[in-house]
């Protein structure tokens, strides 16, 4: 070879080699999604469980300040025969220590409510731009905006990680809503029915309850979960009702919820429940719990829509979200498992068995991800919350319930307490877009992957 054909081979070599994509040119695998955990609770811990089942993420830290959570948690990596991270523990502060030495691509939340607000901005200052948070984001109205705009000027991502949104009769429903089955949506309804009794007081024998303990004395939840009952009077966990029904709805993205008054019933059902498992000589049964029983709550949509949620977590009763999604042409309700569209049900006026139309109508994520989700929490909806979460990492894109969201759906607590407080009066309903909503596209689950 002459030395005008070698030039001319190498040439065509090298723009050969150019024009093939980035990926096929001996690149490198990529690295891991590197991620802390603050808080390994018993909530943590299922989280930390289908984390440690990836291989495309590293745990790099986790933290939390009790020492029987902690040996759970590490009982948990040694099972899936993970490299031990390090631990961040000792002080309520031990998480402002991890942020300061560990550089992650991404933080997941886990404790307390009232910590929430703290670690996420935290987080954010640290240089994180990507924060998960279980609910709920702040206590009050103005914790809701600090986290919005400090998410803004970061240019991070927030994402709440709400689970049940990703249920799989609750995606069917949502397939249904996109498809048209229901018509024009006019009412819906949901909320958070869930007996929490053993939740709210457990002594620490057994991890799921029983007992009349709570505070200092209590196990788990109880030491802190317990005491918003003792001094507050709202809906105080609306997020598994509204982040569906959001969804469906459009909020936030071309619809928006304008305005909200909330009523409490009585307060009963806690210290019944004191009495009859303490006595009336108990010192808890001397507690005055602010929180009534029942709290309905109505919000009002731009569109024209309406919205009614329930908490109802102190009385005896069977557990139900209350979903109720209501069209022109139909209506779908959970509590008695129910479908019924005009004109296409099996009789007129007769509710159709609601599995023959969900399982038509299963949403194309459950369809490809059903395997991976067994033995995730919560019948599989924890896998999607985890898995979309590390997927907007690695793509480097927004996730798909995003800080409006987060805000919205968690700011009702607020809202609804302030309500209460002005006997019953309808309050305004805050834009956390500050506008952008009227021409936001909606991005929840409208592909296959997350």
């Amino acid at each position: 070879m002459n030395r005008k054909e070698f030039i001319r081979n190498g040439a065509l070599a090298t723009a050969s080699l150019l024009a093939l994509p980035a990926l096929d040119t001996f690149a490198d695998e990529p690295s891991k999604i590197k991620i802390a955990l603050i808080g390994v609770g018993l909530r943590g811990q299922e989280h930390l469980d289908l984390l440690l089942r990836r291989d495309d993420v590293e745990l790099i830290a986790i933290c939390d300040i009790d020492n029987r959570m902690l040996d759970m948690a590490k009982k948990i990596i040694a099972k899936h025969k993970k490299k031990m991270p390090e631990v961040f523990t000792g002080s309520v502060n031990a998480w402002k220590s991890m942020l300061d030495k560990k550089r992650c691509d991404g933080v997941i939340i886990a404790t307390p409510w009232e910590w929430h607000k703290p670690m996420i901005l935290g987080a954010l200052e640290s240089g994180v731009k990507y924060v998960g948070t279980e609910v709920c984001l702040g206590i009050t109205l103005q914790d809701h905006w600090d986290v919005v705009k400090a998410t803004e000027s970061n240019n991070a991502n927030v994402m709440m990680l709400e689970n049940v949104c990703y249920r799989r009769d609750v995606m069917a429903v949502l397939n249904m809503v996109r498809q048209g089955l229901f018509g024009e949506l006019i009412h819906l309804q949901g909320g958070y029915q869930h007996d929490l009794r053993d939740v709210k007081f457990n002594d620490g024998t057994h991890p799921y309850g029983h007992g009349v303990e709570f505070g200092a004395k209590g196990f788990s939840e109880a030491r802190w979960r317990t005491e918003h009952s003792v001094t507050r009077n709202g809906d105080l966990y609306p997020t598994h009702g509204v982040g569906p029904l959001a969804h469906f709805l459009n909020i936030n993205r071309g619809n928006r919820f304008t305005s909200l008054n909330s009523f409490s019933s009585k307060s009963r059902g806690l210290h019944q429940h004191i009495i009859k498992g303490g006595g009336n000589d108990h010192p808890n049964a001397k507690v005055n719990f602010k929180l009534g029983d029942v709290v309905t709550t109505q919000i009002n949509c731009s569109n024209g829509e309406t919205v009614l949620l329930q908490h109802d977590t102190n009385l005896p009763r069977p557990y139900s979200l209350g979903f109720r999604v209501q069209g022109t042409e139909g209506l779908w309700m959970d509590v008695n498992n129910g479908v019924y569209i005009e004109g296409k049900s099996t009789k007129p006026h007769r509710w159709d068995d609601a599995k023959t139309w969900l399982d038509q109508y299963d949403h194309p994520l459950w369809a490809r991800w059903s395997k991976d989700t067994e033995g995730a929490g919560h019948g599989g909806m924890d896998f999607f919350v985890i898995h979309a979460f590390i997927e907007s990492i690695k793509r480097k894109t927004s996730t798909p319930m995003d800080v409006y969201d987060a805000a919205t759906w968690s700011a009702i607590t607020p809202l609804s307490e302030e309500s209460i407080k002005l006997n019953n009066q309808t309050v305004a309903f805050p834009d956390f877009t500050s506008g952008k909503w009227s021409s936001r596209k909606a991005v929840f689950a409208l592909n296959d992957e997350f």
